[in-house]
């Protein structure tokens, strides 16, 4: 199969991406773009008629547990371990953009 990007082409996008490549990566990038562009005809070329469109491969179940109350840690006791404690809440530095 005759390739369908040249060195060329590769000059020409690494140019645009503003990428300085030597000579050896624009021969290396060239052999790389093309197999994955054989691979993608590879793809192409499959018999999909009657696969039902999918976005993922294998059926989904949400894994997290239900959202449901439940005894937590003691607040005075957690906060008694922070290195620094303002409103019964953890002080952090400011966000930026914000007022001290």
């Amino acid at each position: 199969m005759a390739d369908r990007i040249t060195r060329d082409d590769v000059a020409h996008v690494a140019k645009l991406a503003r990428l300085e490549v030597s000579e050896a990566e624009l021969d290396l990038f060239t052999g790389q773009l093309a197999a994955v562009l054989e691979h993608a005809d590879d793809v192409a070329s499959l018999d999909t008629e009657g696969v039902p469109p999918t976005a993922h491969p294998l059926p989904l179940e949400n894994v997290l547990r239900p959202d449901e109350p439940r005894p937590s840690l003691d607040r005075d006791e957690v906060l008694s371990q922070a290195p620094s404690v303002e409103q019964n809440r953890f002080r952090v530095p400011p966000v930026l953009g914000e007022a001290p």
